[in-house]
């Protein structure tokens, strides 16, 4: 792993977050970073190193302790996709679809029984879960979504396709929004129940070490026992979960926004041009010092906002704007890193060609740049 640049300490923390940063970027320097490149490489996910995650009871970060979560916070998602996407974007893409969109979702949207019955294997990695909220002909309008839900006897019954759902190949248990009598609502599927199936594996762009397929439910019959909440109330729990989505998203973005200076750095300190390190070329200075202020603020601005978001604590503006500009900008210091690289940046060997792929996800999943950019004017015009 290449040396990393000294940089401030984020305002908001605790020993309790010094101690878990410490634990996770450990983990990532013996467990993730090796393997890292053959599985961006080959395009799959590395479902063990989830259940590595798991022993360490690091995919129950935000559930409480009395439900054997670790009863931490916002701000510790942040630290481990910050520390995880330092060296594997597309795997930390991977853990917040299990540990955010599934397991954070599903917790607060379940009761007692149904946490029982779910959490031991999804809090182990033993299960892998996903979230289905995209359709074919749906994404940032959600509240256009057309699966349909129905109520029969004891059952309900799910008709429809959900499309670009991270985790959708591995996973056995799925948390499922679609309409019932034109209210959103929330549904539990498993991936053996009968009218339920997933297509091959979706070829993108970045994000490799994760995957993505579509979900296809014809006359998917589930007990009325699988509902999550109440009838009508899957926005409250979208919504709810959307927050701490993008925050987990954005600190990706400081994670990547990091390796990306990193490299940078030593390679403009070791490659010479003109008689001295190009490091000394004011071109070049010009990459590595906008790079350095803007994770700077990245940092300052997530782990802000962070420190405000909760089950019972709402910031959709803070969150709406960590990520808009976290996304931006981590894409624009990748961006920088080929370019100070050049012809070696360009090609697989520093891994900053990945990172620029990786980074534009975060502009589009979990909410648009536009979708954003849309909320932040609703809620200042709004007063």
């Amino acid at each position: 792993m290449v040396g990393r640049v000294h940089a401030t300490t984020p305002a908001v923390r605790s020993d309790e977050h010094d101690l878990l940063r410490q634990t996770v970027r450990q983990f990532v320097q013996t467990r993730v970073e090796p393997q890292a490149m053959e599985h961006d490489e080959s395009g799959t996910f590395n479902v063990g190193l989830i259940r590595e995650l798991g022993a360490l009871g690091l995919i129950g970060v935000t559930i409480p302790e009395a439900d054997d979560g670790a009863g931490l916070d916002a701000t510790a998602s942040c630290i481990i996709h910050d520390e995880l996407a330092y060296s594997d974007p597309g795997f930390t893409l991977g853990y917040l679809a299990h540990a955010l969109l599934f397991v954070n979702n599903f917790y607060w949207a379940a009761n007692p029984a149904q946490r029982k019955r779910f959490l031991p294997s999804v809090l182990s990695g033993q299960a892998i879960g996903a979230m289905g909220m995209s359709e074919p002909a749906v994404g940032t309008d959600v509240l256009g979504m057309q699966m349909t839900a129905r109520r029969q006897g004891d059952d309900y019954i799910l008709d429809g396709r959900k499309t670009f759902i991270t985790n959708g190949p591995e996973a056995s248990v799925f948390l499922i929004y679609a309409k019932l009598q034109d209210r959103l609502t929330t549904f539990v599927v498993e991936r053996d129940t009968a009218g339920f199936s997933t297509t091959p594996k979706i070829p993108k762009m970045g994000m490799r070490a994760s995957t993505m397929c579509e979900l296809v439910f014809e006359d998917c019959r589930i007990p009325a026992d699988h509902l999550l909440g109440t009838e009508g109330g899957g926005i409250t729990n979208m919504m709810r979960n959307l927050e701490i989505e993008r925050l987990g998203l954005a600190a990706m973005s400081i994670g990547m926004a990091r390796r990306c200076l990193d490299v940078m750095v030593k390679y403009a300190t070791e490659r010479r041009a003109f008689g001295k390190p190009i490091a000394e070329h004011g071109q070049i200075q010009r990459y590595i010092g906008d790079s350095f202020a803007k994770i700077e603020a990245m940092r300052a601005l997530v782990y802000n906002v962070a420190a405000s978001v909760g089950p019972l604590h709402r910031n959709r503006l803070g969150t709406d704007a960590a990520k808009l500009f976290a996304a931006t900008a981590a894409k624009e210091v990748a961006d920088a890193a080929v370019q100070v690289l050049g012809g070696y940046g360009y090609c697989t060997e520093y891994r900053v060609e990945q990172f620029l792929r990786d980074a534009k996800l975060i502009e589009i999943g979990g909410g648009t740049l536009e979708a954003h950019q849309k909320n932040i004017t609703h809620d200042l015009t709004r007063g």
